[in-house]
């Protein structure tokens, strides 16, 4: 099966090719339903060749609905889409079918799921109107979709991982009522996954429905997780051709951890093993703890180390969503974010003996016991690390924002992340 990972900038598409993802899907400005990502724009297509990998996909998720005004833009931005050298579309409004046709000839079209496709005889319709693959509503369980890939005969890709929507198929009008944001446009409020205090009916007035969930507040809207690491051999004897990670709008840090744990899971199962499933435990120089992968693809240890990594990121309550019953969406998360790790930033390019750039995305403090997270590894545990400024003077934090160098004995590499594990309670 292929591995789809969401990249909503460029650091974050050099990140899903760098952790294993066969194909990322990216987001154009204007025309994708992310727009509070950072999308792509301007010169960013000519940085491209530096990430891609040869053999690993580029996908443009193109997926708003459109108005006629926006029909007009995309056809003003044809040449610009062109620089992408794009391996699909993923397309939600079929008004813009013909157009993608005739200005990208061969190029494959993948059927968003915010199209909502739900049943055979649609899929048979977007097959013969030229889509070679469809991301079916999220929900449908997997006879439903077992039975669309054989009778439709017709690719199927299927969200594994991350954020579920509220509504049928993510076409939701809540965040444009309460926040005047549309969803359908790209820009969701989030609405139901905010904090409500009480609920009361329009017919009962003054009766309010008792909330004593948290510190006087419920998320009793806001659905779980997605989590399908477990039940990959299931999918695929379902006849799923890819399997795809939510979140474009989530941090690199996500899509590095999310991707490694679905890039070995797929690796274990086409050997149809899980070969040696703990992670190799070490001691590294000064003062680092290695935790290694003898190799990250291939027979790799650490299956179950890296499933262990998911409850390392940003994250509320798992659940395999429609995909066996629907009792676990039937039921709101009892918890608002689960967050035990810090991302503290990127390793950048080696400038002396154990000297590395410093990308830094929230304070550095010496001291701190940092991990180094790699594509290559699982962690690397540092403390006697050394922080230097863009003067090369010694400091004892660093910022973001600001040009910083680390100095570490640990094995590390460029492309690998640094997290901190959070103090209780923060």
């Amino acid at each position: 099966m292929e591995l789809v990972s969401p990249a909503g900038n460029f650091e974050k598409l050099k990140t899903a090719y760098l952790f294993g993802a066969d194909a990322a899907y990216i987001g154009i400005k204007d025309f994708s339903l992310r727009a509070k990502a950072d999308n792509f724009s301007s010169d960013d297509y000519e940085r491209l060749d530096e990430v891609r990998i040869p053999g690993r996909k580029l996908y443009c998720a193109c997926n708003i609905y459109f108005h006629d005004d926006d029909i007009r833009r995309l056809e003003e931005n044809l040449e610009y889409l062109k620089a992408y050298r794009f391996d699909a579309f993923i397309i939600s409004d079929i008004g813009i079918v013909p157009l993608i046709k005739k200005h990208f000839p061969g190029i494959p079209l993948h059927l968003s799921t915010q199209a909502n496709c739900i049943n055979t005889e649609a899929a048979k319709q977007y097959r013969d109107m030229g889509f070679s693959r469809i991301i079916p509503g999220r929900e449908l369980n997997l006879k439903e979709i077992e039975q669309i890939r054989v009778k439709a005969g017709i690719q199927i890709e299927v969200f594994v991982h991350g954020a579920i929507c509220l509504a049928y198929s993510g076409r939701c009008f809540l965040s444009a009522y309460m926040a005047d944001r549309s969803a359908n446009k790209g820009d969701c409020a989030h609405a139901c996954r905010w904090k409500y205090r009480l609920l009361e009916e329009e017919e009962r007035k003054g009766e309010y429905f008792p909330v004593y969930e948290g510190d006087n507040y419920t998320i009793i809207l806001s659905s779980k997780d997605l989590c399908m690491i477990d039940h990959l051999p299931e999918l695929k004897n379902a006849g799923v051709d890819a399997i795809k990670i939510e979140g474009r709008m989530k941090s690199l840090y996500y899509t590095a951890i999310t991707t490694r744990a679905y890039r070995k899971a797929i690796d274990a199962l086409s050997r149809g093993d899980g070969g040696d499933r703990k992670a190799i435990t070490g001691q590294g120089d000064g003062g680092t703890e290695v935790k290694a992968l003898d190799k990250f693809r291939g027979t790799e240890a650490g299956l179950d180390a890296c499933k262990e990594e998911l409850y390392k990121v940003s994250q509320r309550e798992f659940s395999t969503g429609f995909f066996f019953n629907k009792r676990d969406m039937e039921t709101p998360t009892k918890k608002s974010y689960i967050r035990p790790y810090d991302f503290l930033g990127c390793i950048g390019g080696k400038t002396g003996p154990c000297l590395y750039v410093l990308e830094v995305k929230n304070q550095i403090r010496t001291g701190d016991i940092l991990e180094y997270v790699g594509y290559d590894i699982l962690y690397i545990k540092d403390t006697s690390f050394i922080l230097f400024d863009e003067d090369m003077k010694q400091v004892e934090k660093a910022d973001h924002g600001k040009i910083y160098f680390i100095q570490t004995k640990a094995s590390i590499k460029e492309g690998y992340l640094i997290r901190r594990k959070r103090c209780a309670g923060a």
